[in-house]
């Protein structure tokens, strides 16, 4: 007679009847989503599920010693746009955490690039990401937040027009002018920080982004800062930009990062993680510390009548780089709140304004209203829920972020194990350059962050003005 054997009950978690069937599909989705967007497997997302098995704690003969923290990788993130408040957004948000991080440290010369390991931005956030990471001859970030903020001004002061609606860097005879006089002749090698900057190539057909890594590595990939803000900033009326290597073995013929990829912030992710010359201690989004900046309110197309050409494009740009967001989002996953913050406005504001009207009024009104949305509540992604308005407004999570940024600062010079290994090179650039707005902050940047905090501390509040006062300085520049 035959026998038959019985098989084994189901696991007693999923008869459960609280079993959370919701939080299964979450961690299934985010394996899926890491090794899609980032190349690698997180068994922690999956593994925190299981049943968990006794451990039986070894003698304290066995005992491991306890490694020291690896420490997280900072990354800035800047969408691109070619609308006026796109850039004046990232610059105010640049230009308030420099501010915080400033008072935080104690050292009145400090600067965005001291913090962050990696930049990366397209169209003007890529002029705002080279500004941010270019080096002074002393081998200091050459320029500060605030004065990449009234760069940005006062090309929008130079081409305010109606036809055009306030797109900074329209005009392709002022960007090279603005660009070369800004960068002279400094390549992406010549840069303090890894930065990322795209741009669509006409010739491939394809997105190409242009890396200090690859820079370093080959010739062929090393470009003029000055021709990567062009490439990236065209925006493709007047046909592309042709751009060589300074070998002259490569060419790309490109238009805007923002058509290509509008948010940078997973090829910033994607970066980190697979380069493990640089960054050999990124095993996850668990080691990143990423703050993403948006482009401004997405509601300020026109309220009637067709759209053009320009704004459907720029509509589905900001498509987009909104699915990036919530890609990346999901990536981080419970991780999300703590080590991944997105900067947008919330609120209708620059819908608001009247910018078709060409008088000057209006540019200061921009530089108001990107200083209005920092105070609008921060918007945050929810698990298969869209977004939400989170209880903190931008400017409150710019300061939370900067408090982890000096955790991290802090953790790092105590440290025996460090967290990037970054090449740099001479310290002498190719062709001497010096700031259009100089500054006090930019006169003390030969001076490293350790000896001025150490020797000047009775200056910081004279030295370091607070963001309002910025704020009211840069208004009354532009009128």
């Amino acid at each position: 007679m035959a026998t038959t054997t019985a098989s084994p009950p189901p696991p007693s978690s999923i008869l459960d009847p609280s079993f959370d069937v919701d939080k299964l599909s979450y961690e299934i989705f985010s394996i899926l989503e890491s090794k899609f967007l980032f190349g690698y497997d997180d068994p922690k997302l999956f593994l925190s599920s299981l049943p968990q098995t006794p451990i039986h704690s070894p003698s304290p003969l066995t005992t491991p010693r306890c490694r020291p923290s690896p420490g997280k990788v900072c990354i800035l993130s800047i969408d691109g746009g070619g609308r006026a408040a796109d850039g004046l957004l990232a610059g105010a948000a640049l230009a308030r955490l420099e501010s915080s991080l400033r008072t935080r440290s104690a050292d009145p010369s400090a600067r965005i690039a001291d913090f962050f390991d990696v930049l990366a931005g397209s169209g003007a956030g890529g002029v705002l990401s080279c500004m941010l990471s270019a080096r002074s001859p002393h081998g200091r970030p050459l320029f500060s937040a605030e004065e990449a903020l009234q760069f940005l001004i006062k090309n929008l002061k130079k081409t305010w027009s109606k036809k055009r609606k306030g797109l900074i860097f329209r005009n392709s005879s002022g960007r090279v002018k603005s660009f070369k006089k800004l960068f002279g002749e400094m390549t992406l090698k010549d840069t303090t920080r890894p930065v990322l900057v795209p741009c669509y190539d006409l010739a491939s057909g394809a997105a190409f982004l242009f890396s200090r890594a690859d820079a370093i590595e080959n010739e062929g990939y090393d470009f003029k800062v000055r021709e990567v803000c062009e490439a990236t900033c065209c925006d493709g009326v007047e046909g592309g930009v042709e751009v060589k290597s300074v070998d002259g073995k490569r060419k790309v013929v490109a238009v805007g990062g923002g058509v290509a990829m509008g948010n940078p912030t997973a090829a910033a992710i994607t970066h980190v993680l697979n380069n493990k010359k640089e960054f050999p201690l990124a095993g996850g989004v668990d080691d990143l510390l990423v703050v993403s900046i948006g482009s401004g309110d997405a509601g300020c197309a026109k309220a009637a009548g067709e759209a053009s050409e320009g704004e459907i494009v720029r509509i589905a740009a900001e498509g987009v780089a909104d699915m990036v967001d919530q890609a990346v989002a999901m990536a981080f996953g419970q991780s999300r709140t703590s080590n991944y913050i997105r900067i947008q406005a919330s609120g209708p504001s620059l819908a608001k304004s009247k910018v078709a009207n060409s008088s000057f009024n209006d540019v200061k009104k921009l530089v108001c209203e990107a200083e209005d949305m920092l105070s609008q509540r921060n918007i945050e992604s929810v698990l298969f829920r869209g977004k939400k308005l989170a209880d903190q407004t931008n400017a409150e999570k710019l300061e939370w972020f900067a408090h982890e940024l000096m955790k991290e600062h802090d953790r790092r010079k105590t440290s025996p194990l460090p967290t990037v290994f970054v090449k740099q090179q001479p310290t002498t650039p190719r062709q001497p350059i010096t700031p259009t707005t100089p500054t006090t902050a930019t006169t003390t940047a030969a001076t490293t962050p350790a000896q001025t905090a150490a020797t000047t501390p009775a200056r910081t509040a004279a030295s370091s003005p607070s963001y309002s006062n910025l704020v009211s300085q840069m208004l009354t520049t532009i009128l």
